[in-house]
């Protein structure tokens, strides 16, 4: 794997460039799979036929999909507003421990009500309103990432 920034060869593992610091997958100079130089408008090295738009991945080659997995902040909002008190919104964001504890309290605040008479739903209501709550905030962009710190769209 080569900079994108200054063309010098970099480790697979490496996060900077050790000779210009800039971020892997960062630039738009040079190829990343040859380490020639490129013209930044283009969308394939004419050295190797690599794609140039998207990240590239360990193996040297650049992403399918151009960089663009990110999950959706309107997706996941709604899910948080309409269904959040069974965390199907951290599902969908990676935050599967969060989302294990709504889905539990709910699920077993729902088959306790008919035992207790309802009293239980109290907690249901509780996580709805943690649901709803956050949905909101991911909605207004206080949320702004997923469960791997990669930014919504």
């Amino acid at each position: 794997m080569f900079c994108k920034n200054c063309g010098e060869q970099m480790n697979d593992n490496a996060q900077f460039c050790i000779k210009c610091g800039v971020a892997k997958g960062v630039g738009n100079q040079y190829c990343a799979n040859c380490g020639k130089p490129v013209n930044p408008n283009q969308a394939v090295c004419l050295n190797c036929g690599c794609q140039l738009n998207g990240p590239v991945k360990a193996n040297g080659g650049s992403a399918a999909n151009g960089g663009t997995d990110g999950k959706s902040k309107v997706t996941a909002g709604l899910l948080g507003v309409f269904l959040g008190c069974f965390g199907v919104h951290n599902f969908y964001l990676g935050y599967t421990t969060k989302a294990v504890i709504q889905v539990c309290v709910s699920g077993i605040a729902i088959l306790l009500s008919c035992c207790t008479f309802g009293i239980t739903l109290i907690a249901t209501l509780g996580i709805s309103i943690w649901g709803l709550v956050e949905g909101i905030l991911i909605l207004t962009g206080k949320i702004d990432t997923d469960g791997k710190g990669n930014p919504l769209v």
